[in-house]
């Protein structure tokens, strides 16, 4: 009868335990998974500024798997002639907090633009 009662009382403990555990984890995933679609998100602007030669500043949103992510890119000078560096920072909102994703790269200075 003891045993019984010491395996009920150590099953009462680590139930809540485990289940608190796996909600923590759930959490984590989604805010992984929220972050991979921004990243994706992130690198389609870039892409796309750096091929048609935006020069920056400009800003918008965009839906990933009916999620919004709001996007503003800016481009700064690079230290080395002819070369600008394209940041695109994402935004979005997942389990009640605001997270970001920046990326960056390089690319000619578009040949109409003046430094």
């Amino acid at each position: 009868m003891v045993e019984v009662l010491a395996a009920l009382l150590f099953l009462a403990i680590v139930i809540p335990v485990s289940l608190q555990a796996l909600h923590v984890a759930s959490q984590f995933g989604e805010i992984a998974a929220r972050k991979a679609e921004a990243a994706r998100v992130a690198d389609r602007v870039l892409n796309e500024a750096a091929v048609t030669g935006s020069s920056g500043g400009q800003n918008g949103t965009a839906a990933e798997n009916g999620h919004p992510y709001r996007w503003t890119l800016r481009n700064d000078v690079w230290t080395v002639a002819a070369m600008q560096v394209l940041t695109v920072e994402v935004t979005y909102a997942a389990r009640g907090r605001d997270y970001a994703v920046r990326l960056s790269t390089l690319t000619a200075w578009p040949a109409g633009l003046q430094r």
